[in-house]
This record gives structure tokens, sequence and C-alpha cells, in this order.
């Protein structure tokens, strides 16, 4: 058996010490963070995750600042402790759960360094529980709750300090389940791997308010997982069960140039992108060297890069999962809302509605 810190909590799951987190090991555990000045001139993410059966944490931090995308990645073992949420220079503390977490970042020999405290606006929502199978093959099935937040706190870029204040808003997740990390799979199904993935996520802030949207639709559009809901501050919640949405196209991209979602009725939400985009693979996601559970050895791991505006340009696999600062303007009969969003895409394989065609083929 193995004994960790975890045990001293009421967390158990099975009848296992928390170490062991099930079968598969593609479970995984993760926190993820995005924040942003009320100018859009500065926008940050932070990511942790935890790979139970991998034996592996690994962490990322990026700041997105005059036009540059710097990233600080970590990595070590794990020895199965999951309750240790530091790696390398960043650290996680959660000041009250479900409301309050500290990110703190160490300085180290990259150019970032700072602490960041998240405030939630409201109680996070549970969004609907994802499951997808590859053929027989289950390539995922987990459960996220997400949270709409104030920053506070100061961040470092290159030694210039920048202070965030009240203003700066953001989004938290938590998910954890199963999805496919760490080193490949030397045998994957009969039917291949995933070869169309359509994805959209839209936390957006308003003054009193915040509102959900996304969607993972299939091949010929039809929503695998979709939920569109309000959350007022002071805890009412409004769910819209028939939400849709349509797009518009950047030229010879994959990437969206406007966006309008139809809640209900007259009610309605437009999304316009106002600034550079932010390269997910920042946080390893689909990144071929810090791909989320890869094993850099047994000493911890650290590393710093960065992404000009040209590296994040459309066609570069590591751009190709973005997440866009957004004007959010939410109509209510003859009343207008703004507010300030992201707008997550990740798009591949074809999509009939948008039409969307080939692997990885532009808009037409």
């Amino acid at each position: 058996m193995m004994l960790t810190k975890g045990d001293d909590y009421p967390l158990h799951q099975t009848s296992e010490p928390v170490a062991f987190a099930g079968t598969d090991r593609n479970f995984y555990d993760r926190y993820f963070f995005n924040g942003y000045s009320p100018d859009g001139s500065i926008f940050f993410a932070a990511a942790m995750g935890f790979y139970p059966q991998l034996g592996i944490v690994d962490a990322s931090f990026c700041v997105l600042a005059g036009g540059v995308q710097y990233n600080l990645r970590a990595s070590r073992r794990s020895g199965g402790e999951r309750l240790d949420l530091s790696v390398g220079p960043i650290t996680l503390s959660i000041d009250m759960p479900l409301e309050a977490v500290t990110l703190r970042i160490a300085p180290n020999d990259g150019p970032l360094a700072g602490e960041l405290r998240f405030d939630g606006r409201h109680f996070p929502i549970e969004e609907p529980r994802f499951i997808r199978r590859n053929g027989t093959r289950l390539f995922m099935d987990y459960t996220r709750m997400t949270q709409n937040g104030r920053w506070s706190g100061w961040l470092s870029v290159d030694g210039q300090r920048i202070d965030a204040r009240r203003d700066w808003a953001g989004t938290r997740d938590r998910s954890w389940g199963i999805r496919p990390v760490g080193a490949s799979e030397p045998q994957p199904p009969p039917e291949g791997n995933f070869s169309q993935f359509f994805w959209l996520w839209t936390p957006c802030n308003f003054e009193s308010d915040s509102l959900f949207f996304h969607s993972n639709d299939d091949g010929a559009g039809n929503p695998w997982n979709r939920r569109a809901v309000i959350m007022g501050d002071g805890g009412t919640e409004q769910h819209f069960d028939d939400a849709s949405f349509d797009v518009e196209w950047r030229p010879a991209s994959r990437r969206i140039a406007k966006m309008a979602v139809k809640l209900a009725g007259d009610r309605s939400l437009s999304l316009t992108p106002t600034g550079p985009v932010f390269a997910m693979s920042g946080l390893g996601y689909t990144h071929p060297t810090w791909g989320h559970g890869l094993d850099h050895g047994a000493e911890p791991a650290v590393a710093n890069d960065s992404l000009t505006d040209a590296d994040r340009a459309w066609g570069n696999p590591l751009a190709m999962h973005i997440q866009a600062l957004v004007s959010a303007e939410l109509a209510d009969g003859g009343s207008v809302r703004r507010g300030i969003g992201v707008l997550e895409q990740l798009f591949v394989g074809p999509h009939e509605p948008t039409r969307l065609a080939g692997i990885m083929d532009p808009a037409p």
C-alpha cells in the first residue's frame, strides 16, 4: 500500500489509498487558470496536472505581453503524493475551497515571477460530464467545474512588475477523469486515433454576472456536449437548453472572426476577438515535448521559452489550439450589456455546419 498526506482527509473514492486513482492509466486531475487586464494588454494562464497512474505532476505559467507569449513549464515525479501543489517554481495554495486560490511563481532562470490571488464571483458550475469513445476505446470521461473571478496581486515579466488590481478578471476550472495523457499508447484503436474534434469554450465576465457557453460537436455538427448558463454574482443561475451558434471565419484559417450565440428568444451573445491569440501549447496542450504527463527524468525539470506573434499565426502546429481575448455583448430585448471574455478554439477534422472539411483544411 501507499499512504500519503491525502489519506488524512475525507477524499477517498475507493477502498484504496488516495494515491491510487482507479485503474485507467490516463486518469488525470488538473487545475487551469486564465486572467487579463481590463484593457487586454496583459493575458496570463496557468495549469497544474496530476497523473497518478503515471507518477507525474506538471505545471506551467504563461504571460502574453507586448506581442510575445512567455512560457514557463515544470515537471517532476510525484511519488503518489497528491497534496503537494508545487512543481519547480510554480505553487498553488487553496485558500478557501471553491472560493479563493493563490498562484505563486518564484523567481527562476526565466523572465516570469509573480503572486496572484483568484477570488471566485460565484459558486462553480458543474459542466455536463464529458464522455466520448473512439470505437470501443474510451477516449474521454471527465467532470469539470468552472468559475469566473477577479485577480489581485502582481506579476513580473523580464523584471518589470505589473500590479493586478481587483478589476482584473478571469476564469478557473478544475477537471478530473480520463483524457489521453503521457506517452502515446503503443496500440491505437483499430479505427485509428481520433480524427475529428470540434471544441468551443466561451467564459465571459460582465459587471454583475458571468456567462458560459461551450460546445463539443461531431462532424455533422451534432453537439455531444453543450451548455449555456448565466451565473449572477448573487447566486442566480439561468440555463439555456437550446442554445445554438454561428461563426464567421478569418480568411484562410480555422480561427473565428466573429461568433454569435442564440440563447433563447431575443437573448443572444456576440463575441469579437480583440487582440493577440494565446497558444495553449504554452500550457502543454498538444506540445510535442511538454505534453501533459510526460516523464522528464528522475530530477525535476524546468524550462522557459517564448512565442512571437508570427509563431502564433495560423499554420503553426503549436498554435492550432488557442484562446482569444474577446469583447462580449449580451443582448436581452432592447438592452445590451458589454463585457470581456475568452473564446477557446480547437478544430480538427470536418464540421458540416461551419463548412470545415479535411483534417486541418482552412475554412472556405
